[in-house]
């Protein structure tokens, strides 16, 4: 006889909303109809898309892409490497956000969504790292190639994870790893790291969907509070972030993997609710990310850019604060 073993949350909270007994889920409720797979595939394959950038993927490059420069700044900022990856210096600390360096957002190395940019930086480029942080599991966020190399040059690097993501950690060596539920905090080097919760789902096979959690962090130095809000469709419970921890100074924002909105509007922003949350926030220094590198859904890989400028052109008074960066680019807080 052979006994179906059933998977139990072993963090399962009765208290908490975005836990259950089989894994998490959103506290908002978000789902698709059966079939709307399916019928997004079906189009999209019909319609060709996505298109490549109106002026070709070499010009795309060109225009926003630079090779990134690791100069010795001593002051709070942070470089954007492409798609969620972020290289953040605070209070001296550097820490590094979802870093995919590899060819492809796969499990395999023949098939899954391919680079469009090249990477701006190599593991080996790094000379110093102390933490690494993920925001949830899928493959354009969480790179197998990519980690083993950190901790391979980098043995002691702090990983933060959300819950269910330390033992895959482990398994690759890796010796500090803090898993945390939302709203959760750590201490660490004299800053605060908080998992804060983000709207939007996991699963790395078949078999594992929402058993680890998602999450954005918040990252609190002496001076500067940022928040790298991971993959995220817009909701209000992202409101009770600044409320619950303090004013957000700097942001990364995600504006990319939104077409068709009808089917990925409740786990991606569109660049027009970034900017809505932004304006929500209180317009602090802002970064859009998630866009520019993997083409996951129906936008050519430059209408999330184009989309943002138009959103951002139509505000008044003059908007020197959402920034938007080339790939490798860094902006200083």
């Amino acid at each position: 006889w052979e006994v179906a073993v059933v998977w139990k949350n072993p963090w399962y909270d009765p208290s908490l909303k975005h836990h259950t007994p089989n894994g998490f889920r959103n506290t908002l409720p978000v789902g698709h109809q059966p079939g709307d797979l399916d019928r997004w595939r079906k189009a999209r394959k019909e319609a060709g898309l996505p298109k490549p950038p109106a002026l070709g993927y070499d010009d795309f490059i060109r225009q926003w892409w630079q090779p990134v420069e690791l100069a010795q700044s001593h002051e709070d900022g942070v470089w954007w490497l492409g798609h969620a990856s972020v290289l953040l210096q605070l209070d001296g600390n550097i820490i590094l956000t979802d870093p995919v360096f590899s060819r492809r957002a796969s499990p395999l190395p023949f098939l899954g969504p391919q680079r469009k940019t090249p990477p701006v930086l190599s593991v080996e480029q790094l000379h110093q790292l102390d933490a690494v942080v993920i925001s949830h599991n899928h493959y354009d966020h969480l790179d197998d190639a990519t980690i083993r190399k950190i901790l391979k040059r980098f043995p002691d690097v702090c990983c933060f994870v959300p819950l269910g993501l330390a033992d895959w950690f482990r398994r690759r060596g890796a010796k500090r790893v803090v898993e945390l539920d939302w709203w959760q905090s750590f201490t660490w080097q004299g800053m605060t790291l908080t998992a804060v919760p983000a709207q939007h789902w996991s699963m790395r096979t078949p078999w594992n969907r929402n058993r680890s959690l998602w999450c954005g962090w918040v990252m609190e130095g002496r001076h500067h509070r940022f928040w790298f809000s991971g993959d995220t469709g817009y909701s209000p419970e992202l409101l009770l972030i600044p409320e619950r921890l303090g004013q957000i100074d700097a942001a990364a924002l995600p504006i990319g993997a939104y077409a068709p909105r009808w089917f990925m509007a409740v786990h991606h922003m569109d660049p027009q609710s970034a900017v809505a949350l932004w304006q929500q926030l209180g317009c602090p220094l802002a970064f859009p990310i998630h866009w520019g590198v993997f083409e996951l859904a129906d936008e050519a890989l430059d209408e999330p850019v184009q989309e943002l400028t138009d959103a951002l052109d139509n505000l008044a008074p003059v908007n020197h604060s959402f920034r938007i960066l080339k790939i490798g680019e860094y902006l200083s807080f």
